[in-house]
């Protein structure tokens, strides 16, 4: 055996085989060199004999470790209990590599035997740990543990073997889960570890997909987010909803968050200075008008951006996702009932905008993740850390059993103008006479203006009503669930019965006035019957009262009614005895019309009987509401 002269020790520090000089100092040669010396016996300069020290007791091995990094589930390891841990893998062995960032050797020492490890895989692993901001072997936090799942899905060196447990601690992993004091409500205790979730997810410079079901309050959630984030210094944020719902979502904000200075940016008159948007807490618009003004919300460095809706964005390739796509933002929150209605790109699309680059490019995606259920077994694994979707089966146990949902739409400036001359016209027929019999033309128009007269080749365009109702059951048949739908107007009824059952493909029946008593029934037995999702329509007053329908755990007041009673009846005919699941029952009512003084009308009275006040269904307030009713004009002013 030759040797070059005897400058020191073999030692054996950690897992790696060093030399130690007579002064104490110790250095690490490369596996290379190593291998060269102790494999090949060839001549290499400064080292001490491979007889002495501790390599005396080893063995040498010609073949070298690949390295692997585990995601793995370790007790006590930060708030999500997670560490990435490095492995030096070979046939038989499967060890803990220390320090992979810091280490100055690239070789092992296992149960007595010395391996080299493959050539650049050192190199390869310090670069993955460093772009997913992993500098030491401490715990992970989620933005790290995203970054590597990323990774892993290109990279098969990287395996996530926690078995889920990010996505089962993530909601309780945020001790600062108060509701904020600017937050005026009060949030069940799923929708706290909502707010958890996500506080989480704006604390790691994240986005995310909130895609609870429908009346699980997403809307409630997102605004104590939001009453949260309302700080000095802090950039306003931005919400995104359908063109129906911008009204429901002043309202809401105004009542879960009345600190929030709070802006409506739509209609001709809006504005076209980025200041007035920027001295706001939060700006809610549409997504046709966030298209038309991109320029002008692009010089904005928004907060939070927020997608009400988002399935709106399912097509990559639409106008809409592209134009919210360009937002410059801090923080990316999709909401949404139905994150995936057709295929597996539907939430491709919006991850993107969430988090961009967390799926790959779409292209990739479409071929590694098949549109079948193997795909999206797949695809779990790397969505879940950012979705959170809960069902109403899952947090029954927190819910009231009846969850009522007003949702006050907005008429279209056509649509209110012609709203306006029918109001005026009924005022110069009836004055100071009118009565409840004289609103109905009013009503009828907000049932949908085809009632009275108007002619459209599409319903859904005409009345942003009916388009409310139409999005509201995509996500209850989606589930295959059932849905009772109320309205006063056999015409309406017709309307509902001819378009709905085309356009959803469902089995769809009705009852009002000229179904025969006797069949009524059997029609809720059919109705009854089926076993996916169906809808019924029912007149309240020939279908108020007697029948039972807990077949289905949706009520939608299509048109509300004067008598707050008749509507309560007629909510009753599924949330009654009988009846397993949370009914959820939706109010659909415009502002600035009848329907508006209706609901107003409608929870004082029920204020009154909560108080045990008689007589709250008195005639003497009839005029003084049917009087306020004709003063009503959704006309904007100002």
């Amino acid at each position: 055996m030759r040797n070059a002269g005897l400058v020191g020790n073999w030692v054996i520090v950690g897992d790696s085989l060093c030399v130690q000089s007579a002064d104490g100092s110790r250095y690490c040669p490369s596996a290379d060199v190593i291998y060269r010396f102790a494999v090949e016996q060839q001549e290499v300069a400064g080292l001490p004999s491979v007889h002495q020290g501790a390599a005396a007791d080893l063995s040498f091995s010609r073949f070298p470790l690949t390295l692997e990094l585990r995601i793995e589930t370790v007790p006590h390891a930060g708030p999500y209990g997670l560490k990435a841990i490095v492995y030096a893998i070979g046939p038989g062995v499967s060890v803990q590599v220390n320090n992979a960032i810091g280490r100055e050797s690239d070789h092992t020492v296992v149960d007595g035997r010395w391996y080299p490890l493959a050539a650049g895989c050192l190199d390869d692993m310090r670069k993955v740990l460093r772009e997913a901001g992993i500098d030491s072997d401490s715990f992970i936090t989620l933005r790290q543990y995203i970054s590597l799942k990323v990774v892993a899905a290109k990279r098969p060196e990287i395996r996530d073997v926690s078995n889920g447990a990010m996505s089962a601690n993530r909601q309780h992993a945020d001790e600062t889960g108060d509701v904020p004091p600017a937050f005026n409500g009060t949030l069940y205790p799923y929708q706290k570890n909502g707010l958890k979730w996500l506080r989480l997810l704006l604390s790691q410079q994240l986005g995310g997909i909130l895609a609870d079901e429908m009346g699980l309050g997403k809307t409630v959630q997102i605004a104590a987010l939001l009453a949260g984030e309302s700080q000095p210094g802090k950039k306003p944020s931005l919400v995104i909803a359908t063109g129906t719902l911008l009204e429901n979502w002043r309202r809401e904000l105004e009542r879960f968050a009345p600190g929030l200075k709070t802006l409506v940016h739509r209609g001709a008159k809006r504005t076209g200075v980025p200041g007035e948007l920027a001295a706001c807490d939060v700006v809610i618009s549409s997504y046709d008008t966030v298209i038309r003004d991109l320029s002008l919300f692009r010089q904005i460095d928004w907060n939070v951006v927020v997608l009400d809706e988002a399935q709106a964005i399912k097509n990559a390739d639409s106008k809409r996702a592209l134009a919210v796509k360009r937002l410059p933002r801090r923080h990316a929150l999709a909401v949404t009932g139905t994150p995936m209605e057709n295929r597996l790109s539907d939430l491709w699309s919006i991850a993107d905008f969430s988090l961009p680059g967390l799926l790959g490019d779409r292209q990739r995606f479409e071929q590694q993740f098949s549109n079948d259920e193997q795909g999206a077994e797949a695809l779990e694994p790397l969505l879940s850390p950012i979705l959170l979707r809960r069902r109403v089966a899952d947090v029954a146990n927190d819910l009231p059993p009846r969850i009522d949902i007003p949702q006050a739409l907005e008429l279209t400036e056509k649509q209110a103008q012609a709203y306006e001359e029918i109001r005026r016209s009924t005022i110069a027929e009836y004055g100071g006479s009118a009565t409840i019999v004289a609103l109905t033309h009013l009503r009828m128009f907000c049932a949908h203006p085809a009632l009275v007269g108007a002619e459209y080749d599409d319903l859904l365009q005409a009345s942003p009503k009916y388009e409310r109702l139409t999005e509201i059951l995509e996500e209850i048949l989606a589930r295959g669930e059932r849905a009772i739908i109320f309205t006063s107007y056999n015409a309406m009824t017709d309307l509902l019965v001819s378009d709905l059952s085309r356009r959803f493909a469902i089995p769809l029946f009705y009852i009002d006035g000229r179904v025969p008593i006797d069949d009524r029934q059997a029609t809720v037995d059919r109705f009854s019957a089926v076993a996916s999702g169906a809808v019924l329509v029912l007149n309240p007053r020939a279908a108020g009262t007697g029948l039972n329908v807990t077949a289905a755990n949706h009520v939608i007041h299509y048109n509300l009614e004067w008598n707050p009673a008749v509507e309560d009846q007629a909510s009753a005919r599924a949330h009654r005895r009988g009846q397993t699941r949370p009914v959820t029952v939706h109010r659909l009512f415009f502002v600035g019309t009848v329907e508006e003084v209706m609901d107003d009308r409608l929870r004082f009275k029920r204020s009154l009987a909560g108080k045990a006040v008689v007589g709250t269904d008195g005639s003497e307030t009839d005029l003084a509401d049917i009087a306020i009713a004709l003063a009503k004009s959704p006309v904007r002013r100002g």
